[in-house]
């Protein structure tokens, strides 16, 4: 059945969406990062700073991509804007960095973590946690082949769950408490330290895209889009905030530096090893939710991409029941499967990294495009300072650009060589047989 007969249906409410922002933040990172901040800075303010400034450049990122979403309310997300406002060749430039490092090298290994955790809450440690890993894959898979309700429902399951369990983790270190004070007055951090202690929290607010790429799932989009992206991204931040709070009255600022795993020292302490166990399930539930979310995003970009032709013309197509991009799907569930097997995915996404932000960038700065060449279509939300915050926003990625290549050269240089290969393949697809010779709008 051609792809033009079977649309994707609008059949998610604001809740929805704002689980999916939630699930697609809220990863791993806040339960071991806060270490690696507290490492780069001197005190409990200047930890918690540094996580309130992330989330106000998150925050401004997520206005962006309301503003985006409320324009193009397709799925597909950054790759449509890219598509109209620069042209089929850089979009898919984009997609083939999600297809081949980003979305698939994150599922592999945010998969295998997932399984690591899963294993700690039952006190156990798996030696080979890939074919483990390839489980949750395929299982994940298989709620998603039946359409963006059994996806979404098993996502607002996952996320209320992760968010009891930052829950708890607050609750147990404010009422706990009990951090040494220190036994000298720190001195402050230099203003280049600080920034480079940013990078972390960056990270780890990062993903609240994934509800774009299900934008053509959404009812009222101009209105839950947002909605969804505001409340998400306000939500994520009070929790982050919070945690680091408690990790700072529990284990106080010079602990936090000295742990590797923060959540569970925190809980070890409180309430011994059978906390350590459930925070370790927390952290499992949050790590598959985000697995989920990030199946359900990219499998949309690649419908979107094959449905322009410019990636196999059978993941363009949507199941005729269940209206899900099943053959995009397999697609990624496939290759992500592949890495985690070969245990390749953590050098990819290192290679990655530049790449990552500077299609984010592109993706913002598709909206210096919309203002000008659409400035009479009318919009349901505008990004409020504009062009101020959108500017601002870049400057941020610009800089994390700039630093990730100073940091690690050899890594950018193969993130560079990953990106330009998908010029070639992107003039192979155009030119197979049947191709379409322009783009169809999802």
């Amino acid at each position: 059945m051609d792809t033009h007969e079977v649309g994707y249906a609008r059949r998610l409410s604001t809740w929805d969406a704002a689980m999916v922002v939630v699930g697609g933040v809220i990863g791993s990172g806040i339960f071991l990062t806060p270490s690696s901040i507290a490492r780069a800075t001197t005190s409990s303010g200047e930890q918690l700073l540094a996580w309130a400034i992330g989330g106000v450049i998150a925050l401004i990122g997520a206005l962006c991509y309301a503003e985006l979403g409320t324009r193009r309310p397709n799925a597909g997300g950054g790759y449509v804007y890219l598509r109209e406002a620069f042209g089929l060749v850089v979009a898919f430039v984009y997609g083939w960095n999600l297809l081949v490092v980003n979305h698939s090298g994150s599922l592999a290994a945010v998969a295998t973590v997932f399984v690591q955790y899963a294993a700690a809450a039952f006190g156990a440690k798996i030696d080979n946690p890939g074919p483990w890993a390839v489980g949750t894959i395929v299982f994940l898979a298989g709620i998603n082949w039946f359409g963006i309700r059994a996806g979404s429902l098993a996502q607002n399951i996952l996320t209320v769950l992760k968010l009891a369990a930052i829950a708890l983790l607050i609750a147990v270190g404010l009422a706990v408490r009990g951090a040494p004070a220190p036994s000298a007055p720190p001195a402050s951090v230099s203003p280049l330290a600080f920034i480079g202690a940013l990078m972390p929290v960056l990270f780890s607010y990062g993903g609240w895209y994934y509800v774009n790429d299900i934008a053509g799932e959404l009812r009222d989009p101009q209105r839950t889009i947002p909605r969804a992206l505001v409340f998400g991204m306000l939500l994520v931040a009070a929790c982050y905030l919070l945690a680091n709070l408690a990790y700072l009255a529990v284990l106080g600022h010079d602990g936090l530096a000295a742990s590797d795993a923060p959540a569970a020292d925190l809980m070890r302490r409180a309430l011994g090893e059978p906390g350590a166990r459930v925070i370790a399930a927390g952290i499992a539930i949050s790590t598959l939710g985000f697995c989920n979310i990030s199946m359900i995003g990219a499998a949309r970009v690649f419908q979107v991409m094959g449905a322009d032709g410019v990636f196999f013309r059978s993941a363009g197509k949507l199941h005729p029941r269940w209206r899900s991009p099943n053959v995009a799907l397999l697609l990624l569930a496939a290759w992500a499967i592949v890495l985690a097997l070969t245990g390749t995915f953590d050098q990819l996404l290192n290679y990655s990294t530049v790449g990552d932000w500077i299609g984010m960038a592109a993706v913002i700065g598709t909206l210096f495009w919309y203002r000008r060449a659409r400035s009479m279509e009318a919009a349901s939300f505008r990004v409020p300072l504009y062009p101020l915050l959108p500017l601002a926003f870049l400057v941020v990625v610009l800089w994390v650009v700039a630093v990730t290549i100073w940091q690690r050269p050899a890594d950018a240089g193969m993130g560079a060589l990953i990106t330009l290969a998908g010029l070639p393949v992107y003039f192979i697809w155009r030119h197979l047989p049947g191709a379409k010779s322009r783009p169809t709008p999802p």
